[in-house]
C-alpha cells in the first residue's frame, strides 16, 4: 500500500495548524508525499491546489490519504466525503464536535475499509510513553492539571473557537485530557464549572473534577488568558512518588528528579503512526478524551464573566 516513494496524501484546510505542524512533518517523512492541498484561501507552492474537497476527489484518484486540518465544524461533512470516495483519513484533533458523528465515521470507515485515525498530537510528547511506562503497577493517589495559556497568541483571530462547537478553553484542554487518559486508568467526569464570557458561546476556562474506578480523583483547572510563561502541567501522586508531566508533555520529573524523554516531534510522531495503520490496513479512534469534554458540558455549571475582546 506504501510505494517507496511514501503515499500520496492531500493537505485539506491549509492553516496555521497546518502550516506549522502538518506540512512541515509530511516534508520530514519518507512515509509521505504531500500531493495536493485543499482551501478556500491558502495554497501550498508546487503543489496542485484546489478549492473544493470533491473536487480533489474527483480529480485525483492517485491520491488514497487525506489529511483533515480544518476546524471541528466542518470537519464531519468532509471526512464522510472522503471515506465514501475510499480514502483514508487522518483527522486533526479533536476529531469531530461531538461523539456521535465520530462514531457514524467509525461505522463508516468500517464500511468502506478503509482507515481512520483520530489523532491526538499531546500523545506523542517525548515524555507521554515514559510516564506511562513509569505509572505501571503504582497505585495512584491523586491527579491534578494545570492547562493556561494565552488565547491571543495560539488562536489569533480565530472566531470559530467561540461559536457553539468550538470548544473554547476546551481546544487545549483536550491536549491534557488526552495525555490523562493515554496514562492512568479510565476516570469519569463528576463535576465543571463553564466560565464564559458575554460575547461568546463557549468557555474561556473551566474547571473540573474526575473519579476513577481505581479510587482516586483527578482535578482540572484550564484558563486561556494566561499571559506571560504558559502553563501545561499534570502532576500525579503516587504509592511511589510524586510524578509531574511539565510543558505539555515534554519534560518528566520523578520527586524532583528530571528524566529523559525524547525528541519533540508530535506531529512525527502522528504521521509514522497513520504510516503503520495504512500497512497494517487498521483504524485507530479513542474517543476518551471528547467523551470527558462532552460530560464536562453535560453537567457543567454555566458561570457568566467578562466580555473578551483580543
Amino acid at each position: 500500500m506504501v510505494s517507496q516513494a511514501g503515499t500520496k496524501i492531500a493537505v485539506v484546510g491549509v492553516g496555521k495548524i497546518a502550516r506549522d505542524q502538518h506540512l512541515p512533518s509530511i516534508e520530514r517523512s519518507s512515509e509521505f508525499e504531500l500531493a495536493a492541498a485543499v482551501s478556500r484561501h491558502g495554497r501550498v507552492e508546487g503543489l496542485d491546489n484546489y478549492t473544493n474537497l470533491e473536487t480533489m476527489l474527483r480529480e485525483r484518484a492517485d491520491i488514497p490519504a487525506v489529511a483533515l486540518c480544518v476546524p471541528p465544524e466542518p470537519r464531519y461533512e468532509m471526512a464522510v466525503a472522503a471515506l465514501k470516495a475510499g480514502r483514508h483519513v487522518l483527522l486533526e484533533k479533536p476529531p469531530g464536535t461531538t461523539v456521535g458523528e465520530v462514531e457514524a465515521l467509525i461505522h463508516l470507515s468500517r464500511e468502506k475499509n478503509v482507515t481512520l485515525f483520530a489523532t491526538w498530537h499531546s500523545r506523542f510528547a517525548p515524555c507521554v510513553e515514559p510516564a506511562r511506562q513509569w505509572l505501571q503497577g503504582k497505585k495512584i493517589r491523586h491527579v491534578e492539571i494545570v492547562w493556561k495559556e494565552d488565547v491571543r497568541r495560539w488562536h489569533p483571530g480565530q472566531a470559530w473557537i467561540w461559536e457553539a462547537g468550538g470548544f473554547g478553553v476546551f481546544d487545549p484542554g483536550i491536549n491534557a485530557l488526552s495525555i490523562l487518559t493515554a496514562i492512568v486508568p479510565p476516570v469519569f467526569v463528576t463535576g465543571a464549572t463553564l466560565k464564559v464570557p458575554q460575547n461568546f458561546q463557549t468557555p474561556i476556562a473551566a474547571e473540573l473534577t474526575m473519579r476513577s474506578l481505581a479510587g482516586f480523583e483527578v482535578t482540572a483547572d484550564f484558563d486561556w488568558r494566561q499571559e506571560g510563561p504558559q502553563t501545561w502541567e499534570i502532576r500525579i501522586e503516587t504509592d511511589a512518588g510524586l510524578l509531574v508531566l511539565a510543558d505539555g508533555g515534554s519534560r518528566m520529573s520523578i520527586d524532583g528528579s528530571s528524566h529523559p524523554g525524547g525528541l519533540e516531534a508530535e506531529y512525527d510522531g502522528i504521521y509514522h503512526r497513520f504510516a503503520e495503520l495504512l500497512k497494517a490496513g487498521e483504524s485507530d479512534v479513542d474517543l476518551a478524551p471528547l467523551k470527558l469534554v462532552a460530560d464536562a458540558f453535560l453537567l457543567g455549571r454555566t458561570m457568566d464573566v467578562e466580555a473578551f475582546h483580543e
